[in-house]
């Protein structure tokens, strides 16, 4: 078993428990269940921001501690100050020490699309996203069968929540694509061995079907890189290690984003 099958195996048990705890019903009656969601994609598309979605991580199964007393309401208000187009925060407890008042924080003090970032595999956890605050959830093709990540970003567009298709190669990508999809993430981590390699989304990006919105993860640590990314067809970027190994993450992804429309200016000047 890799590391993805024991968390898969784990969230399952963990989903059952959650919902005798908290029933669906006690979560529709959050505040911000009947709150329009706003759009990833379009955040990502908007040419006053630089296309990060910025990500909250504490830990990770590979790495370990991260940034453990990391200040959500911080964080998440600096990155947004710093030009992201969007927030990502783990809630995932177990692995990446993450919890849903992480989200309610980063909810609270933003204005901006927030990604749901765990291991969706039952329609419970979509319904608890939007409770939470979320506009958007992640759904794995490497966690889920085809038809049922299919079935799970219907639910979740029914609910007004945009999905991140995360896939990890072509035949994910082909199996998994569907009209409920229309970012699609391509994680540069190798799950078996958890090494990046960027090569990953210059291979797939001339597969990813126009119109989508392409989103690299992952090994992410040059603004450079993103340049390179942006002119193979990427809109969005998602970065977490790069900047919460720093005592302030905030501040490492203001410098990142300075230094990357530096660069966007001077390819301006030379084309």
């Amino acid at each position: 078993m890799n590391i993805l099958d024991e968390i898969i195996a784990h969230k399952y048990k963990e989903v059952a428990d959650r919902k005798e705890l908290y029933p669906v019903k006690l979560l529709e009656k959050s505040l911000y269940f009947e709150t329009p969601c706003l759009s990833l994609e379009r955040y990502l598309l908007r040419p006053d921001k630089s296309g990060i979605i910025a990500e909250i991580k504490r830990k990770s199964p590979s790495k370990g501690d991260i940034n453990p007393y990391v200040s959500v309401e911080r964080t998440s208000i600096g990155y947004m100050q710093a030009g992201a187009s969007a927030l990502s925060i783990l809630t995932d407890t177990h692995y990446f020490g993450g919890k849903n008042e992480d989200l309610v924080t980063a909810r609270k003090y933003n204005y901006c699309p927030i990604l749901c970032k765990d291991f969706t595999v039952d329609e419970y956890q979509i319904v608890e996203a939007k409770s939470i605050g979320a506009d958007a959830v992640l759904l794995i093709a490497a966690a889920l069968e085809p038809a049922r990540l299919k079935q799970l970003a219907a639910f979740a567009r029914s609910f007004g929540l945009e999905v991140l298709l995360e896939v990890h190669n072509l035949e994910e990508l082909q199996q998994t694509l569907c009209d409920n999809v229309t970012v699609v993430g391509v994680n540069n981590r190798n799950l078996q061995t958890f090494q990046t390699n960027v090569a990953l989304s210059f291979e797939l990006a001339q597969h990813i079907p126009a119109g989508m919105t392409k989103v690299s993860e992952s090994g992410l640590k040059e603004p450079k890189t993103l340049v390179e990314l942006q002119e193979a067809g990427y809109n969005g970027f998602l970065i977490g290690e790069s900047f919460m190994t720093d005592g302030r993450p905030e501040r490492a992804a203001m410098e990142f984003i300075r230094e990357l429309r530096q660069l966007q200016e001077e390819n301006l000047v030379k084309s």
